[in-house]
């Protein structure tokens, strides 16, 4: 069990690492990656185009358990607006625009790496 949280958490750093090089390429200005508090993280929040936007990483190597971005349950949906929540009252964002975006990251043995984007992925729960 060791090994494969390993490897899971190497997978997802990889995958973060990917992801802030993709958006900074995108036009996204980085604000704080892993923002952590008691209930959960959320993996990176940017600025970018007038928004706030509090972007969920989901990273796997192969389809065999369906794409990244299946693995946004409902649940974590919850989490990351509650993140949310709690960063615009802590970080003077109450009047800024936000929005929940997904990047999903393929990372296929010899492969160059499948990176795609849903832009407001899911409205605030």
């Amino acid at each position: 069990m060791a090994r494969a949280r390993s490897t899971t958490t190497k997978t997802g750093r990889q995958g973060e690492d990917l992801a802030v090089q993709w958006l900074r390429q995108h036009g996204y200005e980085i604000v704080a990656r892993n923002y952590r508090r008691r209930f959960g993280e959320v993996d990176v929040i940017a600025r970018h185009q007038g928004f706030l936007v509090f972007i969920e990483v989901k990273t796997r190597r192969s389809t065999r358990f369906g794409l990244p971005a299946d693995a946004l349950t409902v649940k974590k949906q919850r989490q990351l607006t509650r993140i949310a929540e709690d960063y615009l009252v802590h970080h003077d964002g109450a009047d800024m625009p936000c929005r929940f975006d997904v990047l999903s990251i393929l990372l296929r043995q010899n492969q160059k790496p499948e990176i795609s984007v849903l832009v407001n992925a899911f409205e605030a729960h």
